[in-house]
């Protein structure tokens, strides 16, 4: 089979995007690790099959499939990359002026209600993601690590959160804090993020048993300012491996940082691959994440 793809990355974030508005492509994991083996195949962190949306008002749909061949529910980066392709493509859409418009996208994690920037060309250059309000309760993660904090939502529930919680590893005690962003995040602070031995902690705490789903780590250090909060961060992504961003990731970095007090709601995550700005919406509860999306190259592989 024959296949015509665009590659695609958010911040570094790579995907190799192919147009499924037909329902007619149906990948096998093996053909997905494939395509994305970075010595033999395209190379990517994921394929994602853009395909159409039963949801009523949505534009299409993401089907996000980890590099390993696993289905993921959502991924940041990814759904800023399909929102481009829609758009660029004349899929779907609204323009709200002539530097911008708005879409909701699908996902398995739900809908995304998104906005869009154009640059010179008429193509998109940035996107806003509205992914909703973070999963705090430890036993919606999931994990089993035990609760340490309770924290009470803006509709004035009251959730026990995991917070700071220890766990020994041969690398040291990390101390976690556990929040979803439709896919599950273990986010630990350290000093420097930078000089981690990532290859050592990141799939050993992917693969931890206080994860039933497995999870996504962050390691991660934050810049008090005046200016604005700054975020460094690593991921190791579950099914991927370390990638140079990860936009629930970021997302997830930053809900830590503010639920520990170490950073404010607004703050801009550094990613080995760019930058990405983060809102956690005091009143909604909601979490937005600005950031680019743009193309590398189109081509066809045979599979």
């Amino acid at each position: 089979m024959e296949l015509g793809f665009t590659k695609m990355h958010g911040t570094g974030n790579d995907f190799i995007m192919i147009e499924n508005l037909d329902g007619a492509i149906a990948l096998t994991p093996e053909q997905v690790s494939a395509l994305c083996d970075r010595h033999f195949g395209i190379g990517a962190d994921g394929v994602i099959l853009v395909e159409r949306s039963s949801r009523e008002g949505a534009a299409g749909y993401m089907h996000y499939i980890n590099g390993d061949g696993t289905l993921a529910q959502m991924c940041g980066n990814g759904v800023r990359c399909l929102a481009k392709y829609l758009v660029d493509h004349g899929i779907g859409g609204e323009m709200d002026d002539p530097h911008g418009g708005h879409l909701l996208a699908d996902t398995l994690a739900g809908p995304r209600p998104l906005t869009y920037r154009l640059g010179a060309d008429g193509k998109v250059t940035a996107v806003t993601v509205d992914m909703g309000a973070p999963i705090l309760e430890a036993a919606s993660v999931p994990t089993t690590l035990a609760p340490t904090k309770r924290v009470v939502l803006p509709d004035g529930t009251a959730v026990d959160v995991v917070v700071d919680a220890p766990i020994e590893t041969p690398f040291g005690t990390f101390g976690f804090t556990c929040v979803s962003m439709g896919n599950p995040h273990a986010v630990t602070f350290i000093d420097h993020p930078e000089d981690l031995q990532i290859e050592g902690p990141g799939p050993f705490l992917e693969q931890a048993p206080y994860f039933p789903e497995k999870s996504n780590i962050e390691f991660a250090r934050v810049d008090r300012s005046p200016h604005g909060d700054r975020i460094t961060m690593r991921v190791w992504e579950r099914g991927c491996g370390e990638t140079l961003a990860c936009g629930t990731g970021a997302c997830a970095t930053a809900v830590a940082a503010a639920l520990t007090g170490r950073a404010a709601r607004v703050s801009t995550l550094v990613l080995r691959g760019g930058e990405l700005d983060i809102r956690w919406d005091e009143a909604t509860g909601h979490v937005s994440m600005t950031g680019p999306a743009a193309v590398s190259y189109h081509g066809t592989i045979s599979i």
